[in-house]
This record gives structure tokens, sequence and C-alpha cells, in this order.
């Protein structure tokens, strides 16, 4: 099925995000293992996962629109340097990720490609409510418990 140029570039776009979220949760969940902070490891490991599942959909749905996905361009990642910069750039990679489907969603309301929007309507609920929801409830228990006592409990 012949998608529309627009839908597709900002498609490639989303797809860039999500390589990057991709990449960045890979490396902290490598660091959160190395670090022995094996709760940390798993959840984000899952997230990578995550991430994932939503650059495959897109993929997808770029190849079913005659489109050519672009595995090469990605947004830059953000690696931290402790538990909570790490917390926090992951947060950051979630709000922009949510920001960018949003505008996605909307461009594919205006283009009445309802497929697309569905699609992506269901990766903003995992961002907001899932991915972002939860590191802000890690950086939430941070604040209240202090660092020491919250890396306690991620081992």
């Amino acid at each position: 099925m012949q998608g529309k140029k627009k839908v597709i570039d900002a498609l490639n776009k989303l797809l860039a995000g999500e390589l990057a979220a991709m990449d960045q949760y890979f490396i902290h969940s490598e660091m959160y293992d190395d670090w022995g902070l094996t709760k940390l490891y798993e959840r984000i490991a899952h997230e990578f996962d995550d991430e994932k599942g939503h650059a495959k959909a897109i993929i997808s749905r770029i190849l079913f629109l005659e489109g050519t996905p672009d595995l090469v361009t990605r947004d830059p990642i953000h690696v931290g340097k402790d538990v909570p910069e790490m917390l926090r750039n992951d947060l950051n990679t979630e709000y922009s990720v949510a920001k960018n489907l949003k505008a996605v969603i909307k461009l594919c309301e205006d283009e009445q490609d309802y497929q697309t929007r569905e699609m992506l309507r269901k990766q903003l609920e995992d961002t907001e409510e899932d991915h972002a929801y939860w590191l802000e409830k890690q950086l939430g228990l941070i604040d209240k418990i202090g660092l020491k006592n919250y890396q306690q409990s991620q081992m």
C-alpha cells in the first residue's frame, strides 16, 4: 500500500528516536549489571526489549507503506555516569519520544492514516504510562530514601 511521504518521513524520524533509546537502554542496562544492581539491570533490559519492539513495529509499518526504513540515522544518546543521571537521561529520552509520538499521531490524523495512528497510540501508552512513569517513580524514591538506600534496594 502506497503511503504518504510525509507519514513515512515522520515514521523514520520516530525510528531514529527509538533506535537511540534502544542503544541508551542497552548501555545503561549493562552498566547496572556491571555494578551489581540486578533489579535495575533487569528492568532496563526489559525497556531495551520494549524499544526494540517499537522500532520493529515502525520498520514494519514503513515497509507496509512502501517506504525505506532508515536504520542509519539516530538521535544522540546520553549515557549517564551514575544512577540518578542515568535515570534522568532515560526519562528525558522518554519525554522526547512522547513529544515526537504526539506530533506524528496528529500528522496521521491530518493525513487520515488511522492504522499508523493506532500503532503509535499504543506506543505512546507504553512510553507515558509505563516507561516514563516508572522512571519518575525511581527518581522520586531516590529523593525520599536517599541514593544509598535506593541502590541497596536494587541489588
